[in-house]
């Protein structure tokens, strides 16, 4: 077949949640389009606004390159909507380094929206293995266990893999029967947002395995596992501490924006990198730390403090069932330190207990001025920390 010519772009709507039968059709679409058999995929969100705003950023009347197999879209923390292309041998390659690490291909529990990468992937991964994901309700922990015995359909059992958001697994340990089915599972890739320490050694007591996974639109969803890149990805920092990722995952671009596309993928020792906004730290060992976005870090006194490591404290104290880091605006020290604790079993810990525990972490500057009690941190999309929401919460506590 001659697929070196310009392709055109599918729509298609992907309704939250999706279906067995909608999922099912979009798989052989996506295979052809893998294949460069058939036209490249956008998917769409049901919501006519938002679908609107995605046809204009992906330009939907322009044809793709030949090798382009799915466009989605991202928002990164600008809320700007961006249209990522990505080829089919960048998708497929991510695939096939996923089922090296994990063991195997298998077959997969798609749980996930598939307005997200992470949900395409599962699709990619199967197509590649040739087998049929199970589909469940994103949000309902009870139905896993369903959909877990349901990957095994009578026959030999081969690998078997799920790929949820914190929010997803955290409900799903609070269901004994979702609980014991992914322990039958043979990976669970996490990703999406950072997850707490409290809530991996939960899911070890279960006896889930659990795979913590870092990546984006970008580079086609995950390509660093448990800080460990896969096969053919390379990581390194920037002179600010930027996280930088290269390898045959990387998206062609950002459809009708050379300028940002240029900005974004950057050309370092003769390699392509993509620049992601977040900042990091890589070991002796060269095991990778997502210290958190660039634009999330604060500054207090003229110090730097990264938020997600006083998280990560916090994540380890009695007390703590959830918590997430803000700045509010301070006259003295331009911002101020805020934690919003979900108070777990107990009670959550004292202002001084806090302070305390961070500043022999991280130091002085780190420690959180005010610590607020909440039911609940906000949260955005499928689980990720909504810090803007956070602040502008943060500061009608604090009356500012």
């Amino acid at each position: 077949m001659d697929v070196s010519g310009p392709r055109s772009l599918r729509e298609v709507v992907v309704a939250p949640g999706g279906g067995a039968a909608p999922v099912a059709g979009l798989l052989d679409a996506l295979r052809d389009a893998l294949a460069g058999s058939g036209p490249a995929l956008l998917p769409l969100p049901a919501d006519p606004a938002a679908a609107d705003r995605l046809r204009a950023a992906a330009r939907v009347e322009e044809p793709v390159d030949a090798g382009t197999a799915l466009v989605l879209a991202t928002s990164g923390s600008t809320g700007e909507a961006k249209a990522v292309e990505l080829a089919g041998a960048a998708l497929t390659a991510s695939a096939r380094a996923t089922a090296a690490r994990l063991g195997g291909h298998g077959r997969w529990l798609l749980a996930l929206p598939l307005e997200h990468v992470a949900a395409w992937q599962v699709l990619v991964r199967s197509a590649v293995a040739g087998t049929e994901p199970v589909v469940v309700p994103p949000g309902d922990p009870e139905a896993l266990a369903a959909g877990v015995a349901a990957l095994h359909d009578g026959g030999e059992r081969g690998r078997q893999y799920a790929s949820l958001v914190p929010t997803q697994l955290a409900r799903a340990l609070e269901v004994p029967a979702a609980a014991a089915a992914l322990a039958h599972l043979d990976a669970v890739l996490l990703g999406g947002a950072a997850a707490p320490a409290p809530l991996l050694a939960r899911a070890a007591g279960a006896g889930v395995r659990v795979v913590r996974t870092y990546g984006s639109t970008e580079t086609s969803g995950g390509c660093v596992y448990d800080g460990v890149a896969l096969d053919g990805v390379d990581v390194a920092l920037d002179d600010d501490g930027r996280v930088l990722l290269t390898g045959p995952v990387l998206a062609t671009g950002y459809r009708g924006r050379p300028d940002l596309t240029a900005e974004t993928f950057v050309q370092r020792g003769g390699r392509r990198w993509y620049a992601t906004s977040d900042l990091g730290a890589v070991d002796a060992e060269g095991r990778l730390s997502v210290l958190g976005r660039l634009d999330d870090v604060l500054v207090t006194g003229g110090r730097k403090v990264a938020p997600l490591a006083v998280e990560r404290v916090l994540a380890g104290l009695p007390g703590v069932a959830d918590a997430l880091v803000v700045g509010v605006p301070d006259p003295e020290w331009g911002q101020r330190v805020v934690a919003l604790v979900v108070p777990g079993a107990g009670g959550a810990p004292s202002l001084e207990e806090v302070r305390a525990a961070v500043r022999e972490e991280l130091g002085a500057a780190s420690a959180p001025r005010d610590v607020l009690a909440v039911e609940a941190v906000p949260v955005r999309g499928i689980g990720k920390p909504d810090r803007r929401a956070a602040a502008d919460l943060a500061a009608r506590l604090l009356g500012t």
